[in-house]
């Protein structure tokens, strides 16, 4: 079956044999373009150890582009470009006994493996929402500006705002795919408050619901110049019996860019997608 472009990865129940037919290389994008301002050890390699960037305010910056922590284990294969972290499976996978389901929630979850994630929103070409997109194995660039946060996420040019200009969150939304982001600095820690996201939205590729109720916390905290932790609490009395948090690890990457994703263009894959 010929797949569409980045498409490809979404649309595999087996998420290993999805990746080694994904995505052509990191490295074909605006091939060996060297990042500005990057720090240099004494051998002049980048220092990825040395003090994240400040900004014109003081905060740390946390622009630059960024990709989730490949935390699984290679094939005896090797690793391919696009490896997934373990949370893009499953969200909750670090914590004893995993996320904390309403009995509905965890038998909506069962349903959606059973039925080879073919229902996925990003299967077809919608958002990845919040806070899924953290562990997306494709590249977000950040744009921190006084006032405003942009995360701008490759797949499907898609984008995020979170507002660090002291606006309230809005009263009784619109729903968002990614929802209401507003931001405050707590010392070196950025952190951000998001609601009014869409209900329905699915947080992990094993079909983990989070639902209209959803109120998520997220802790940005830049360690140095080349890495940076995400610390994510989700509040959802719907879905869960209990607010639950989790840590995700990214890592910068130098030297490239994002070339245009539409998921939409020569799409191949809806009509193959089966599910039990």
């Amino acid at each position: 079956m010929e797949l569409s472009g980045k498409q490809g990865i979404l649309t595999i129940a087996a998420a290993a044999a999805l990746l080694s037919i994904g995505p052509a290389p990191l490295s074909g994008q605006w091939l060996h373009y060297p990042t500005a301002r990057v720090p240099k050890t004494a051998g002049g390699q980048p220092n990825l150890e040395a003090p994240g960037p400040r900004a014109v305010d003081g905060h740390p910056d946390l622009s630059g582009l960024w990709r989730a922590e490949k935390n699984r284990p290679c094939p005896p294969e090797g690793c391919v470009d696009m490896e997934i972290g373990q949370e893009f499976l499953d969200f909750g996978w670090s914590l004893p006994g995993g996320l904390p389901f309403q009995p509905w929630a965890a038998a909506l979850r069962k349903a959606r493996m059973a039925d080879n994630g073919k229902d996925d929103q990003t299967t077809h070409c919608l958002p990845q929402g919040v806070p899924r997109l953290h562990a997306s194995p494709f590249l977000r660039k950040y744009v921190q500006t006084p006032g405003l946060l942009a995360i701008l996420n490759e797949l499907s040019t898609q984008y995020r705002q979170i507002f660090t200009d002291g606006r309230p969150m809005p009263v009784d939304p619109q729903p968002a795919w990614t929802g209401y982001s507003i931001g405050h600095w707590e010392g070196d820690t950025l952190v951000v408050h998001t609601a009014g996201l869409r209900d329905g939205q699915w947080l992990d590729r094993d079909g983990s619901p989070i639902t209209d109720a959803a109120k998520v916390t997220e802790r940005f905290h830049r360690l140095n110049y080349g890495r940076m932790d995400i610390e994510v609490t989700v509040d959802d009395s719907k879905a869960y019996t209990r607010p639950w948090t989790v840590t995700l690890h990214q890592f910068i990457v130098l030297n490239t860019d994002f070339v245009e994703d539409n998921c939409l263009e020569n799409e191949k894959d809806f009509s193959h997608l089966i599910g039990k």
